[in-house]
């Protein structure tokens, strides 16, 4: 007897539609978000809505848009046409949408309307994390990864080289407009006034574009310049003028201190002119360092610095010896449970100047310092050690592979910088200490494998400083917002 095989009808049409709720087994994590999200404040994306004209197409709810996207960043989907592809193929997106399909070019507009919003969701997905005990604050790890932009290091151009092609456009742009004038004439002569030659103007057309490209890379990337240098010179200013004022100085050394200081501020002013606003980081947060372009004394770009065509903000940056058009992506992780409890973005590659910012941050999201700090050496330096000794913070900041007369007391004098250093290689060589920075790897490395490896971030979706430190902040609120939902926290 033949075995028989179980009903298979996949054209059987329901005769009472079955709940969507039954869709996905209990306990999946679209049922989470649809939980969650609506707990959320998102009175700011409301706002925005309500303010347009209230005629035309009706918008889908916000609360439904916020839980796609939330969802789509939890399970690795970043691009809106592969959500909008997912409402028709996969049963949680279509559980979220409610058999509603919003297309992809309204996906990306939402996303990119109320990022500011949808950013500041990441502090509300914090405190939910702390009110489920995933954020103890004992020890809290720094890190850094390199994030690539969407931008290619194929569309950078260098000062030098854009002096160079410009040279090279205008001369080859005359050449073809004395060309063109040569067989206007030829063609006049032969078939009448009004006749040119058929394949000069595009090729021109083409010539002038980039030429014009060029020369607009090429202003920017000299203000920029301007400002780098502008900034360099006010910082050395003040230096000198807090020195000049120091007292336990003597004389002569504070009179030195002075007239540095009015050189300073008088090259400044030479290079300032009358407007000096604003400049190309005015986008970045006041409180986080940004690149500065190379250059010269007279604040004229360095020759070898670059402008990326594609994302201007963006910059090339070294990871695991790749070169790359990256940003730095930087995260502060709570080792309870590797929540993120500060995120930030900027277009500096070193990550010495992040860790005082991102512990002031870790103190704004959660009210306090944490006890224990620990980073790897590119984070050292003396102020960073002083901040967190003045915040009350027991730092672990690794000191590198380095000489042995840099790390090991010396007999002759040496810098404040340098005393910095060998107290702390002492005070990781302890047991206590070797037991604490052995942690750091374990807090602050998984979050990127986790965001990067498990997730497929790994370039932003948008261009430009402001937009990529929003999808930043939403990229850590997922990874935050997945860690509840594996702890088995559930919406009261």
């Amino acid at each position: 007897m033949p075995k028989s095989y179980r009903p298979w009808t996949p054209t059987q049409a329901y005769l009472l539609p079955p709940s969507p709720m039954e869709w996905l087994d209990e306990g999946h994590l679209a049922y989470f978000v649809l939980d969650v999200v609506p707990m959320l404040d998102l009175s700011a994306i409301e706002r925005a809505i309500q303010a347009k004209d209230a005629r035309g197409e009706r918008p889908y709810p916000p609360v439904m848009m916020a839980v796609l996207l939330i969802y789509a960043y939890c399970v690795g989907v970043f691009s809106s046409r592969k959500m909008a592809r997912a409402t028709y193929e996969d049963v949680a997106f279509r559980v979220i949408c409610g058999e509603e399909h919003p297309h992809f070019t309204t996906i990306n507009q939402f996303r990119l309307d109320h990022r500011e919003a949808l950013a500041g969701l990441f502090v509300q997905v914090l405190r939910l994390c702390r009110k489920a005990g995933l954020v103890k604050l004992g020890h809290v790890s720094f890190d850094g990864t390199k994030v690539q932009a969407n931008a290619s290091k194929h569309k950078a151009m260098s000062y030098a080289r854009m002096l160079e092609e410009e040279k090279r456009l205008e001369s080859e742009v005359k050449a073809l407009l004395a060309r063109a004038d040569e067989a206007d004439q030829r063609e006049d002569q032969m078939y009448g006034a009004g006749q040119t030659a058929e394949d000069l103007p595009e090729e021109m057309r083409r010539r002038e574009q980039r030429l014009n490209r060029i020369r607009a890379a090429k202003v920017a990337l000299e203000d920029e310049a301007r400002q780098a240098r502008l900034e360099l010179l006010r910082e050395q200013a003040s230096e000198q003028r807090e020195k000049a004022a120091d007292e336990s100085l003597p004389a002569a050394e504070r009179g030195r201190a002075a007239y540095r200081a009015r050189v300073a501020e008088e090259k400044a002013r030479e290079i300032s002119g009358d407007d000096d606003e604003g400049g190309p980081n005015a986008g970045a947060a006041d409180d986080l360092p940004h690149h500065r372009v190379g250059t010269e004394v007279d604040g004229t770009p360095d020759p070898a610095a670059q402008r990326n065509f594609t994302d201007p903000d963006s910059r090339i940056m070294l990871r695991d010896g790749a070169v790359l058009q990256a940003y730095n992506a930087q995260v502060a992780v709570d080792a309870e449970a590797q929540v993120i409890v500060a995120a930030a973005v900027t277009n500096q590659s070193p990550d010495q100047e992040h860790l005082i910012p991102m512990l002031d941050r870790v103190v704004t999201n959660c009210g306090r310092a944490p006890a224990i700090a620990s980073a790897d050496n590119g984070f050292l330096s003396k102020d960073n050690i002083d901040a967190c000794i003045s915040r009350d913070v027991d730092a672990y900041i690794a000191v590198g592979r380095a000489p042995a007369q840099s790390v090991h007391p010396a007999r002759d004098a040496s810098t404040p910088a340098q005393e910095a250093r060998r107290a702390m290689a002492a005070k990781l060589a302890t047991p206590d200490g070797k037991a604490t920075y052995a942690r750091r790897k374990a807090i602050a490395e998984p979050p990127f494998g986790q965001i990067k490896q498990a997730r497929g971030f790994r370039r932003f979706s948008f261009r430009g400083l402001p937009k990529v430190t929003c999808e930043w902040s939403l990229i850590c609120s997922t990874h935050n917002l997945l860690k509840l939902f594996r702890s088995g926290w559930q919406p009261a």
